[in-house]
């Protein structure tokens, strides 16, 4: 539910939307580009009559158009218009592209329609199929198949869409005729065709962007008017350059200077567009140049996820010192200038604000990779044989490759190497790994998800290595420490892990030993030591997750003093005692917790922690406080998001008192017995979001939600009706 300004008593809420659950490989339609629809007007109404019409069958609405003219854009804008969000009752979203996985998408379409961690569990293809089709027959519905290259798909999935005559909809978005075509026949429904915008709209588009809701300076209207015409009426290009003019000084010589190298208009040549997009790239200051080539070495439409690409353009020094701000914070604010360029598209943000998962257009993608390539900068390989001058690059990606291929390769100009779903053919034998040490100036390597490659001992002869990513699935030696360098460690989950239950690592007392440590992110549970002997106090580290029965003795307090993100676990067989949760409030500069408490622990101890002031994020899991106790929460003076997931508290009635909460901004209930809550709009003056999701016993929200003058989101699940009845109701407030 998401409110719009009312000049009436409180704030009007529309629909609520229970279908937002995407996958995290695929990148989802632009966040970024919608709600400008200039020019897309008439496209709207036209789409959106075709998607409520009367006609009761099932019909697709193929959406035909070159890249970049905006295909997407509409289809978004159809897919949450509240017209829509309430005629259907459900709804998905998935990305297609060329190279389509059919077990993929259709995982990615189980989890829209039917969320549950069952079905999140399921490979088995026809299983998956059957249970997208259970969770559609009987339910009007809209899908949204986005970016389609093939009619072999609509061959394979057509199946799973039942017409049970209620007006479902199929929404296609493609550049190929024939497949729209094809689409089209199977309900009688010929393509909507794109159609460049005219020079007016063209002009539109551009002022909209670059000036929002302030007129243009009558000196640059015409030179606008005439850069806006140069461009074809092809949306994508305006809004690029739209990007590259919100940047530069609003005068007539910088606005001449731009007019002066547009010399072609855009038309389907891909040539042209290109120089467009060129013409973007090199204005772009030199500090942000390596991190926009940096993107062409992800994946076509792949989810990029902001704090693993930070850590990468700080390993790879693409990063200024800034005497106010830590490496992070500044790469986080090249980021945002690179979308503020519309190079860059925003996929998803964080409940701050910050963006979370980004990416960038196929074609702005192709310019990437183009540039990297011409400036040696980075090579891409896609399940193809090595090129004889590999060893001459500096960073490599690779993709769907097998890595026993580079086992006779010497790269020694090679500091970079990223495989994204590769494969290893022989990861039985020992020596799989051991081309590693001809590389010997690696600084960055990222072999997360690759099957088969684990933490090798090779690893540890790489002395440069600031970057370390991996599944891992074996023991870490000591040798660790020979890394003086490394500043992220990153271990994911390897096969050995995935069939059995909550397993940790035990990290060596070494892990004390790397200097310049700055992230530890461990996704299978980590045993930190406790440090002993000749270790160093790792001054540089402000990310430490996830740490199984994490001890906050006073001697980790100085050993890790500047922490600034934190995740801790506990399962059964520990000792509460020697945890000193207590001491948890001398991180001063702590900003994120997670605490996630195993449901064997509770049988035998009870954690009392103690939460430094400075928290702005906490996130709890399955502690089984009763609401009494929710005042050492409620009265952290910084906390702005509230996770309580699993029982984190208990009990039949929560009432609030007028002290806490005074800065929360967001909070989420996920799986709770409260059946009772009391409050008033006061107890939470500025809460934005507000999600309650599997809160069963609990039949309505407060109707003092309903004047909280921020409130912007509230979100329930569709499993609780008079939940979603209350929701109705503060909506109408």
């Amino acid at each position: 539910m998401k409110r719009t300004k009312n000049s009436s008593k409180g704030k009007n809420l529309p629909p609520w939307d229970s279908s937002s659950a995407r996958s995290s490989s695929q990148l989802p339609a632009p966040s970024s580009s919608k709600g400008v629809v200039v020019g897309f007007e008439d496209d709207l109404m036209a789409v959106k009559h075709r998607l409520c019409g009367q006609s009761s069958k099932l019909q697709v609405v193929p959406i035909l158009g070159m890249g970049g003219i905006g295909k997407t854009t509409l289809a978004r804008n159809a897919y949450d218009d509240q017209l829509t969000v309430e005629h259907f009752q459900v709804r998905a979203w998935v990305t297609i592209s060329q190279d389509y996985s059919i077990q993929g998408i259709l995982s990615n379409l189980l989890v829209s329609i039917k969320p549950s961690n069952e079905n999140q569990c399921i490979r088995n293809d026809e299983l998956m199929a059957e249970n997208v089709y259970k969770g559609l027959k009987g339910m009007r519905y809209l899908i949204v198949m986005d970016d389609m290259w093939s009619t072999k798909f609509w061959d394979d999935v057509k199946m799973i869409f039942p017409d049970d005559d209620n007006g479902s909809r199929i929404i296609i978005t493609t550049r190929l005729l024939d497949v729209a075509s094809y689409m089209g026949s199977s309900s009688s429904s010929p393509p909507h065709e794109m159609h460049f915008l005219d020079e007016d709209q063209s002009w539109n588009l551009l002022r909209q962007i670059v000036f929002k809701q302030e007129d243009c300076p009558v000196e640059l209207e015409k030179i606008g008017i005439s850069i806006a015409r140069s461009y074809g009426g092809l949306p994508l290009a305006i809004v690029v350059i739209a990007g590259l003019l919100s940047t530069i000084g609003k005068t007539r010589a910088s606005w001449e200077n731009i007019a002066e190298n547009v010399n072609l208009a855009v038309t389907t040549n891909y040539e042209q567009f290109a120089k467009i997009l060129s013409l973007s790239y090199i204005h772009l200051p030199q500090h942000l140049r390596p991190c926009f080539l940096y993107l062409g070495g992800f994946p076509k439409n792949y989810e990029i996820h902001v704090w693993k690409l930070i850590k990468l353009w700080v390993a790879e020094g693409f990063i200024k010192p800034s005497e106010s701000k830590s490496f992070e914070e500044e790469a986080e604010y090249y980021l945002e200038d690179l979308v503020k360029r519309s190079l860059v598209l925003v996929t998803r943000r964080k409940t701050n604000g910050k963006i979370k998962i980004c990416g960038v257009h196929d074609l702005v993608r192709d310019l990437c990779i183009r540039k990297a390539q011409e400036e040696k900068f980075l090579h891409l390989y896609v399940g193809k044989m090595l090129h004889k001058n590999m060893k001459y690059q500096h960073r490599i990606s690779f993709m769907h490759f097998d890595l026993n291929s580079l086992e006779n390769m010497y790269g020694s100009t090679i500091h970079t190497i990223i495989c994204l779903k590769c494969r290893n053919s022989c990861p039985t034998l020992p020596e799989f790994c051991s081309f590693i040490r001809n590389f010997r100036l690696l600084k960055v390597l990222d072999v997360a998800y690759s099957s088969g490659v684990h933490l090798f001992p090779e690893v540890y002869e790489l002395f440069h290595l600031r970057y370390l990513a991996v599944d891992y699935s074996r023991q870490i030696p000591a040798t660790i420490s020979n890394l003086q360098n490394l500043q992220t460690l990153i271990l994911h989950q390897g096969k050995a892990f995935k069939s059995y239950g909550p397993w940790s690592i035990h990290l060596p007392l070494e892990i004390w030993r790397i200097p310049q440590l700055r992230h530890l992110v461990s996704f299978v549970f980590g045993s930190l030591p406790d440090p002993e002997g000749e270790t160093f106090p790792l001054e540089n580290l402000p990310t430490l997750s996830e740490i199984r029965g994490f001890r906050c003795t006073e001697k980790i307090l100085e050993m890790i003093p500047n922490l600034k993100k934190l995740g801790i676990s506990y399962f059964s067989g520990e000792n509460d005692r020697e945890y000193h949760l207590d001491n948890l409030v001398h991180f001063h500069r702590l900003e994120k917790l997670k605490v996630k408490i195993y449901p064997s622990f509770l049988l035998r101890r009870k954690l009392n922690p103690v939460f430094p002031p400075s928290l702005k994020k906490l996130t709890l899991s399955g502690w089984h406080r009763p609401w009494e106790d929710m005042g050492i929460v409620g009265l952290l003076p910084n906390l702005e998001v509230l996770k309580l997931r699993d029982y984190a508290f208990r009990g039949y009635k929560w009432e609030t008192s007028e002290e806490e909460f005074h800065c929360l901004k967001f909070l989420l209930i996920d799986k709770s017995d409260l059946q009772h809550w009391i409050t008033e709009s006061s107890h939470f003056p500025n809460l934005k979001c507000l999600l309650l999701y599997r809160c069963w016993c609990l039949n309505e929200i407060p109707d003092d939600f309903g004047e909280i003058p921020t409130l912007e989101l509230i979100k329930v699940d569709d499993g609780n009706t008079s939940l979603m009845d209350s929701a109705r109701q503060i909506q109408e407030i």
